[in-house]
């Protein structure tokens, strides 16, 4: 390619993902989400071993992060959970628990945690009523990914939504320890 032909290249792909991400907001299913001072619903579902799990009880002692991705197994969503393994310690250093909820079954979260080594729980949400009580935003056909930083009283201190760039919600979540 021509110096002239790469560069419109380059600014056409921007160009298209551009287009992209606005039409995927466009899309975006509205509803009310949690936001700052909210606290979390109560809920119960299986993780990753097939054991119920009850939140807000099973938060660590300082309190927890609860991702929502949207599949177990794909590139962004394996790099996202590879990131919270990979900075694991933090977390449990600040007494807080690391849990990813998607609408995955036990079976895909148990083969997705044991071929990436993730020491963190799973929880299988099937009918996205979690997803919907947090009011995760969808974007086209796939699951919104958020990120909720929650106290040891159940509130929401820090969110945030990326749904491609999955490191920053790590980076995110480190720098909102401070807030617990």
């Amino acid at each position: 390619m021509s110096g002239n032909s790469s560069y419109l290249y380059k600014r056409q792909w921007k160009t298209n993902i551009n287009f992209s991400i606005s039409i995927m907001a466009l899309f975006e299913r509205s509803g009310k989400s949690l936001k700052k001072g909210d606290l979390i619903p109560s809920f119960t579902l299986k993780d990753q071993n097939g054991n119920p799990v009850d939140l807000p009880e099973a938060l660590g002692e300082n309190g927890g992060v609860i991702y929502f991705y949207p599949k177990d197994d794909s590139p962004v969503c394996t790099r996202q959970a590879r990131a919270f393994r990979d900075h694991y310690e933090a977390f449990t250093d600040a007494g807080v628990r690391v849990i990813g909820i998607n609408s995955g079954s036990t079976e895909s979260h148990k083969e997705f945690q044991q071929k990436y080594d993730l020491p963190f729980t799973l929880l299988s949400d099937p009918d996205n009523e979690v997803l919907r009580q947090f009011g995760i935003k969808n974007v086209l056909f796939l699951t919104g990914r958020e990120t909720f930083i929650i106290n040891a009283k159940g509130r929401v201190v820090h969110k945030f939504r990326d749904l491609v760039n999955a490191g920053n919600h790590i980076e995110e979540a480190l720098g909102a320890l401070k807030l617990l």
